[in-house]
């Protein structure tokens, strides 16, 4: 922990060095070959107790902006192995045009076949906004089989605070 002086009051937040740390054991978890092999209800709970586990040990800690970006890099993550599980473009289109309808985010079959069929790698295809439309935050963290939800890490972490 680092400690900061704010007026009279004293705080303390996690070092650079523990929040690198923690995305480092998170890439080992959710490496593509690894991930993309194991149903993704298992790696999301893997995810979750790690997530929890570092949350709860630097809860004292100021970290509400980390928590924020943090969680946008683990939805990211998350969406390319789910891009990556779908595999072919057939079936990329087929499964975001499933998606696109029953949540009416209303993209047209055109952006979905070029997300689909594009040649960008598996990290650049998963940070389009059709992607990030259609497999919103809110769908990661209720909506997967086997009742496994992507924790959100700020949401987790202001409700233990208690802010």
């Amino acid at each position: 922990m680092t400690f900061l002086k704010n007026g009279g009051e004293s705080k303390v937040k996690p070092t650079a060095e523990k929040k690198k740390k923690l995305k480092q054991k998170l890439s080992e978890c959710l490496k593509r070959n690894k991930a993309v092999a194991r149903p993704l209800a298992e790696t999301i709970k893997r995810v979750n107790e790690i997530v929890r586990g570092w949350i709860n040990y630097f809860r004292i800690g100021m970290m509400k902006q980390f928590m924020e970006e943090f969680g946008a890099w683990l939805r990211h993550k998350i969406r390319v192995i789910v891009i990556k599980q779908w595999k072919t473009p057939k079936t990329i289109y087929r499964n975001l045009s499933y998606l696109n309808q029953k949540n009416k985010n209303g993209f047209d079959h055109e952006a979905i076949y070029k997300v689909a069929n594009t040649r960008l790698g598996w990290y650049r295809q998963s940070g389009m906004n059709v992607v990030n439309f259609i497999i919103s935050p809110d769908m990661l963290e209720n909506k997967i089989k086997d009742g496994a939800g992507l924790l959100n890490p700020l949401n987790y972490y202001l409700r233990n605070v208690g802010i």
